[in-house]
């Protein structure tokens, strides 16, 4: 809504608001709701956006216990460590159980400081809106862009930084860029389903720090046997539709005056990760540090620089190029917020199960 003079008026005050739908904003939601506390929440997007483009059937590393939130546990038929999508699901179950509201498909275009808080702009599916709140948590997390490359042909249709299905491999030559998780479980799942593997890495060998101890011994056993090509010390410096000049590197960054290897394929999957857009953080003046851009905050309330903003889950790790934050380390911080916010600490996860409980009963009761 807008006024005579063409400015927009606010479409709501309130004490907090919370931006990102994702596990660790949701969990601060429903902390948020239970202590009694006016809020809003806002996703750019649908609830647990980053889950719905991982490739179909990708399990966590963390198992069930350690992504579970907001005291509701997770339960399936195995046993084991779930998929995306069972997450996703997961995550709507919370949402439905609490009965939060959040704002989806709503992103926050613009934050500003302003008098006794902030005020939030955002592009809502029906027109640009205003908000007023006294303090704002980002739980937006950092995976937002691929990792560019910035090298010729990076752009061609059958180059690919995402990696959707491998049944769009099937029986064709795929050339997977990286070596981590990603690229490691990619050439796995690609070669087992018929697709022509090859992987270019920049070092000689994978970083057993950085890829599930499960897929190591296997995508070592696949390129002993190889069923699955691996060209180590390369790097690609151009793309073309039918082939990828790759150059050799010595540790990590191309050789100088070395010889291309011009490698032939189909497709090309860069797994080279993704980083988190900090627009946000620096339109309200938060402080990022180092090379990874870290941003400034306390670590026993998560406030950053910039007083009465907060910061929950990933966002907290800057542009992480080694993982630091998960979901199963970032609960903590919903402790922390909660706490600064309200005095009181969230209660534990088993008076949140017997809430729940007492809650059902009251219901049944009630009918």
């Amino acid at each position: 809504m807008s006024d005579r003079n063409g400015t927009h008026e606010l479409a709501g005050e309130h004490e907090i608001a919370i931006i990102g739908a994702g596990p660790i904003g949701i969990e601060l939601a429903v902390s948020l709701k239970r202590a009694g506390v006016d809020y809003i929440h806002f996703d750019a997007h649908q609830i647990g956006y980053t889950m719905t483009w991982w490739p179909r059937n990708t399990n966590f590393f963390s198992t069930t216990e350690r992504l579970a939130i907001a005291g509701a546990p997770i339960q399936n038929n195995h046993q084991q460590r779930i998929t995306g999508e069972e997450y996703v699901a997961y995550l709507r179950g919370v949402v439905e159980q609490f009965d939060l509201r959040i704002h989806t498909y709503e992103p926050v275009t613009a934050l500003e400081r302003a008098a006794d808080g902030f005020t939030l702009t955002t592009a809502s599916l029906s027109g640009q809106r205003r908000y007023h709140a006294h303090k704002v948590v980002l739980a937006i997390g950092d995976m937002h862009f691929p990792h560019r490359l910035g090298i010729p042909g990076e752009e061609l249709p059958h180059v690919s930084h995402y990696f959707r299905d491998p049944h769009d491999y099937f029986r064709k030559r795929l050339l997977i860029v990286g070596g981590k998780n990603s690229a490691v479980e990619a050439a796995l799942r690609c070669w087992r389903v018929g697709a022509e593997v090859t992987i270019s890495y920049r070092r000689d060998w994978f970083d057993e720090q950085r890829v599930k101890h499960w897929l190591l011994p296997d995508v070592k056993a696949q390129i002993e046997a190889g069923t699955i090509r691996f060209l180590p010390s390369t790097t690609p410096i151009a793309i073309t539709p039918s082939h990828v000049l790759l150059a050799p590197t010595a540790d990590g960054k191309p050789i100088d005056g070395a010889a291309p290897i011009r490698h032939a394929t189909d497709f090309v999957l860069l797994a080279t990760g993704f980083r988190g857009d900090q627009s946000l953080l620096e339109m309200v003046g938060v402080e990022l540090v180092g090379e990874n851009h870290v941003p400034v905050y306390n670590p026993d309330t998560m406030e950053s620089n910039v007083p009465g903003l907060y910061l929950a889950g990933t966002v907290a790790a800057g542009i992480q190029q080694r993982y630091v934050l998960f979901i199963e380390n970032s609960h903590e911080h919903v402790h922390k917020i909660t706490r600064a916010l309200t005095g009181h600490a969230p209660p534990a996860l088993g008076d949140v199960r017997q809430r729940t409980y007492d809650l059902a009963l009251e219901a049944i009761e009630a009918n």
